[in-house]
């Protein structure tokens, strides 16, 4: 097997996830496509070592994460989505409406809570993966995890019983691993 056909192996086993958590970081479907697409280029350049490693695939959301930020960075603020959760009453089972708000919220965090939040909480990641993830340290992922929550407790008031429950079972889990 060649160079290019396991990176196509790596690349068929993991894209759905990856353009998961790209598209969960960006907000946007074709921008996450733009970013998982220049994160490939960029591990294919450095395919025979990134295979040596012991977790490729954490490289890649690591790579995501960072390059992620790092578009943030050079973008001007005022072309950050700003857009205001809809004030519409709904019921609590309408979880499309629920989905919104909170992506709308998502949105507005700055770029390493968002990507706390997305590590910990949509790919249940512990904080000690989500910390490798992000090269950081435990501390400040539990730091950036609180501050985010905080924020959307804010911007979505309405849901904020939710993120309390995800708070506690994130604790409970932690606890457990």
């Amino acid at each position: 097997m060649d160079r290019n056909d396991s990176f196509r192996e790596f690349v068929d086993a993991h894209q759905q996830s990856l353009m998961r958590t790209a598209y969960l970081l960006t907000g946007d479907a074709h921008l996450a496509e733009d970013l998982l697409q220049s994160v490939l280029i960029k591990i294919i350049r450095r395919w025979s070592k990134v295979l040596s490693l012991d977790r490729p695939e954490a490289y890649a959301r690591k790579a995501l994460v960072n390059q992620h930020i790092s578009w943030l960075r050079r973008r001007s603020g005022s072309e950050l989505p700003r857009a205001d959760p809809p004030e519409v009453a709904y019921a609590s089972e309408d979880s499309t409406v629920i989905r919104i708000v909170v992506r709308q919220a998502l949105l507005r965090l700055p770029p390493k809570q968002r990507a706390v939040i997305v590590l910990r909480f949509y790919e249940d990641r512990t904080e000690r993966e989500t910390a490798e993830l992000m090269g950081c340290s435990v501390g400040t992922v539990k730091s950036q995890a609180h501050q985010a929550l905080n924020r959307l407790r804010a911007l979505a008031p309405e849901l904020a019983p939710k993120f309390s429950e995800l708070e506690d079972q994130a604790d409970t889990q932690e606890a457990h691993r």
